[in-house]
C-alpha cells in the first residue's frame, strides 16, 4: 500500500502559478502510476494529469493541456503538479492518487486509481 499527502494549495490570482506536491510513503513508489484529480463544488472528480511508473509518459486533460505539468521524483517518492496561467475555473480541491501498475497503457484511466490523498484546496480569484 501507499499513503499520499498533498501540499501546495492556496489562493492565487488569475494568471498566477502554483506547484502542488504529493509525498508518498510505503513501498515500491516506482511501481505506481500517479495522477492528479480535481473536484469543483457540485461536479465530479476528474483526472487532469497522470504520469506512468517510469515518468516516460504523461497525460493531460484538454482543460489543462499546455498550462499544467506533471512530474515525479523517484528518489523523493514525490509527484508534482506545476500549474501556470491559472484561471478561476481551475478552482477545486486537488487530489493526488496512485495506481499500482507498470502497464503504461492504463495510467491515464482514472477509474483505476485506488489510493488517494486528503486533497488540497486551490482557489483562483478573478
Amino acid at each position: 500500500q501507499v499513503q499520499l499527502v498533498e501540499s501546495g494549495g492556496g489562493l492565487v490570482q488569475a494568471g498566477g502559478s502554483l506547484r502542488l506536491s504529493c509525498l508518498a510513503s510505503g513501498r515500491s513508489f516506482n511501481s505506481y502510476a500517479m495522477g492528479w484529480f480535481r473536484q469543483a463544488p457540485g461536479k465530479e472528480r476528474d483526472l487532469i494529469a497522470a504520469i506512468n511508473w517510469s515518468g516516460s509518459r504523461s497525460y493531460y486533460a484538454d482543460s489543462v493541456k499546455g498550462r499544467f505539468t506533471i512530474s515525479r521524483d523517484g528518489a523523493k517518492n514525490a509527484v508534482y503538479l506545476q500549474m501556470n496561467s491559472l484561471k478561476p475555473e481551475d478552482t477545486a480541491v486537488y487530489y493526488c492518487a496512485a495506481h499500482q501498475s507498470r502497464n503504461s497503457n492504463t495510467y491515464s484511466q482514472g477509474w483505476r486509481y485506488d489510493y488517494w490523498g486528503q486533497g488540497t484546496q486551490v482557489t483562483v480569484s478573478s
